[in-house]
């Protein structure tokens, strides 16, 4: 029988000497916190370029791309660790490290070209350019976010 001081460990909490936590205390280690964050700007990029009329559809279109990929894929990744499936796994701290490191110059590549497309239609009608800009500003806070996800999780499987 389990002494009152120690908790009976859950089906979703991975062991305690896990790389990748799991459970509640995702949300506790710095690499695996971000992805909350990244969540956020990648469906508001997502939104913000969706809800207007799209000028230059190729550029926009990668954009929409890239962010709509990226949301799906950080969000079944945030699950998996969630539910704690890579138990005491080098390969997935290399996974994720790789992941995040691709995922920033998808966000880089798309962020320039919303931003080329705000600069080359800043003329438009006025709340258009605005939430251009929007668009912009978060796709390059995204791009921030995954670049310190990836320095992160480079450290921690370095660390391995």
């Amino acid at each position: 029988m389990a002494s009152p001081e120690s908790p009976e460990p859950s089906n979703t909490d991975p062991p305690s000497d896990c790389i990748i936590p799991g459970g509640t205390k995702l949300l506790t280690n710095m690499p695996d916190l971000l992805m909350v964050p990244e969540l956020v700007f990648g469906a508001l990029v997502w939104i913000l370029v969706a809800s207007i009329n799209v000028a230059d559809k190729v550029s926009q279109g990668w954009v929409i791309f890239v962010s709509l990929l990226l949301f799906v894929l950080t969000l079944l990744l945030l699950i998996c660790y969630f539910f704690g499936y890579p138990r005491n796994s080098t390969a997935w701290c290399f996974l994720d490290a790789c992941y995040h490191g691709v995922a920033a110059l998808f966000y880089f590549s798309a962020a320039v070209l919303q931003a080329n497309s705000t600069v080359r239609h800043q003329f438009r009608n006025d709340k258009i350019y605005q939430t251009d800009v929007a668009a912009t500003i978060f796709a390059f806070a995204a791009t921030v976010l995954y670049v310190a996800h990836a320095v992160f999780s480079f450290k921690r499987w370095k660390s391995v």
